[in-house]
């Protein structure tokens, strides 16, 4: 089983007050100490190494997902067999086109949202950081991602921090670095806590308005690689990124923000995989995607999901096991 305890920290070692002190810039930015040659290795994070994958964790919809699911906005109901279908053959790629090994957790009738996995859990390497959605309703889901979680003996840590919150929806892991938004459902707090949990990497913070996490508009699409969207409220996010970045990213600009999410891929058998919105949903920016001629390109459709605030990394966590079980 895995091993669990609290975390606490803040983003900077001067701690929180002295943090709030400096300007937006230098508050929200974490520097740590370069990662080693192991755990670059073992995160993805090292030259040809980024997007491995051994293991994914989804979960079956609940039919309540149609009426009580959280959204930002009120719209069409979403069309249980179809969005069964469509998250089915999401699940299938994953197992068998790719073949990762799957762990499916069972549907929960009095947790509508549960089939955004995501949210639940930011696992690098051997450590697993239980979150605490925003959302009040959405906080038990944590309760079956930590089952699962240890039965893969990964180190657990869960966020007790009464005054954080933190969706892993709000999370980008280049490879290199964290950027965690702040936005409705992650705080400054629950940044701090991601911070102390992952100490190998910088984590930078980029303010989220106009949208519901900072991977709404936002994913990486390649090593070194970030698919963003094309809104006012993207771009301003980019900018914010690299400006806290001491990298420079190669950047794939769609023009449909929700686009923008998508899942890379490094399957050693495949090379380059990229999970992407399908054409019939966004021609547009499917266009963009194929224009990376070195990606196994696999458009999903995702229409019923998008209707509840889901996109593609909304359901499924990844996980690249390299210790034996």
């Amino acid at each position: 089983m895995g091993r669990g305890r609290a975390a606490g920290g803040a983003l900077s070692a001067a701690g929180p007050a002295a943090a709030r002190s400096r300007s937006r810039r230098s508050r929200c930015r974490r520097r740590s100490r370069r990662a080693s040659p192991r755990s670059m290795a073992g995160l993805g994070g090292g030259p040809g190494a980024f997007g491995r994958c051994t293991h994914a964790v989804v979960r079956a919809l609940p039919e309540s997902l149609c009426r009580q699911a959280l959204r930002s906005a009120a719209g069409p109901e979403v069309d249980f067999a179809r969005a069964e279908r469509e998250h089915q053959l999401y699940v299938g790629v994953l197992r068998g086109k790719l073949g990762l090994r799957v762990l499916e957790l069972p549907a929960d009738e009095s947790l509508p949202d549960c089939v955004f996995v995501e949210d639940a859990a930011v696992v690098c390497e051997e450590t697993a950081l239980l979150t605490r959605p925003g959302a009040p309703s959405r906080r038990k889901e944590v309760e079956a991602m930590k089952r699962v979680l240890e039965s893969l003996n990964l180190n657990i840590v869960e966020m007790v921090d009464e005054n954080a919150t933190l969706d892993g929806g709000d999370v980008l892991f280049t490879g290199r670095e964290f950027f965690v938004g702040l936005s409705k459902r992650t705080n400054q707090r629950g940044a701090e806590i991601l911070a102390d949990t992952f100490k190998d990497y910088a984590v930078s913070t980029v303010p989220v308005h106009d949208s519901l996490h900072l991977k709404s508009f936002c994913s990486m699409a390649g090593p070194n690689l970030i698919a963003i969207g094309s809104s006012e409220a993207a771009q301003k996010a980019l900018k914010t990124m690299q400006q806290m970045s001491d990298h420079r990213y190669d950047k794939l600009t769609v023009p449909d923000d929700a686009a923008a999410n998508c899942i890379y891929l490094n399957i050693p058998s495949k090379g380059h995989v990229l999970l992407h919105r399908a054409p019939e949903e966004y021609p547009e920016s499917a266009k963009v995607f194929e224009k990376l001629k070195d990606h196994m390109l696999i458009p999903i459709a995702n229409t019923e999901l998008e209707k509840v605030d889901g996109s593609l990394t909304c359901c499924s966590v990844l996980i690249n096991k390299t210790s034996e079980l």
